[in-house]
């Protein structure tokens, strides 16, 4: 039995669809990451799954249990840290965790030997008396876990948790996630970090409340359509606006400093780069083949579904 199950599940606000038959199975244990941009239905699809919000239609089961007419026990055995996890900045970390252990209705005894594993699994035992409120970023997002492990929960909940968080404790972060996985717990994570998105186990990519694409990080990749060349060049932005303009049979995506081509003939568009910049007296530093990252892949996904007018769950849904 998966221990998370989506079939068709639809919110609709309105003329608005944030969440759009969305289907897909979660197996007990691994690190399930939901992608996507802002707006995409990450954060209502993970209010959904929580019970905190009726879908429209379809149906979803969390360790068996219905979204519906099992909400109450759902919330019992599942932790959940929202994009604003409610921590109290006039209370201390130990405090803190003090406060939710009591909402979880966790026995007082144990509890002690509980919070202080939970403390040195998350580095947090030499902060315990200090105020959340003096807290950096990473060390709230990582006290947040915290209180909504402390009374052990089957499947983890987790919207966008590293967002604005500095890289160093984004690495931490994951690096407790992991240890999570020996525990047998199952985690369900969204995030607009491809980068981060790597490190999951499996994971859905969606826009628009659309399943675009679900499996392994390499079975995404495999999704690529073409070749990407990494264009290194003078005033990137001015070439990149160019290049979109005139280059045939390709797409062009600016990535910081970098531009990348994405077509079917690697040679032939690279004489047509060096052709459309030199006309355009913007000189090339360098060029070549890489492998595509999972932003590449988001963004050639999205571009086929815009051709084709539909989502790749719909299309496989109706085969």
């Amino acid at each position: 039995m998966p221990a998370i199950r989506l079939e068709n599940l639809t919110k609709r606000f309105g003329d608005l669809t944030a969440v759009d038959s969305l289907s897909l199975d979660v197996v007990e244990g691994e690190i399930f990451g939901l992608v996507g941009p802002d707006g995409a239905g990450k954060t209502t699809a993970m209010r959904l799954l929580t019970a905190i919000m009726e879908p429209t239609s379809g149906d979803a089961w969390i360790d068996g249990k219905h979204i519906r007419r099992d909400a109450e026990a759902i919330k019992e055995n599942i932790g959940y840290m929202s994009q604003r996890f409610g921590l109290y900045a006039d209370l201390t970390v130990a405090e803190n965790i003090d406060f939710y252990a009591d909402i979880y209705c966790e026995p007082r005894r144990g509890r002690r030997e509980i919070i202080d594993r939970l403390l040195e699994f998350s580095n947090l035992q030499p902060f315990k008396k200090r105020l959340a409120g003096n807290l950096s970023g990473g060390m709230k997002q990582k006290l947040g876990l915290v209180c909504a492990l402390i009374h052990t929960p089957k499947v983890l909940f987790l919207d966008e948790p590293t967002n604005g968080v500095d890289p160093v404790s984004r690495r931490d972060f994951w690096r407790i996630l992991y240890q999570l996985l020996r525990e047998k717990v199952t985690v369900f994570v969204s995030t607009a970090y491809l980068d981060e998105a790597e490190r999951c186990n499996r994971l859905a990519l969606i826009d628009r409340g659309r399943l675009l694409a679900c499996g392994t990080p390499d079975e995404i990749k495999g999704l690529m359509r073409g070749a990407i060349l990494e264009i290194r060049c003078e005033r990137p932005r001015a070439a990149a606006a160019l290049l979109k303009e005139k280059l045939a049979n390709a797409t062009v995506g600016l990535f910081g400093d970098r531009i990348h081509a994405v077509g079917e003939r690697p040679e032939r568009i690279t004489a047509e780069i060096g052709r459309i910049l030199a006309e355009g007296n913007l000189g090339i530093e360098s060029i070549r083949l890489i492998e595509p990252s999972l932003e590449d892949v988001f963004v050639s996904v999205v571009a086929e579904v815009g051709e084709r007018g539909e989502g790749r769950g719909e299309r496989e849904r109706s085969n």
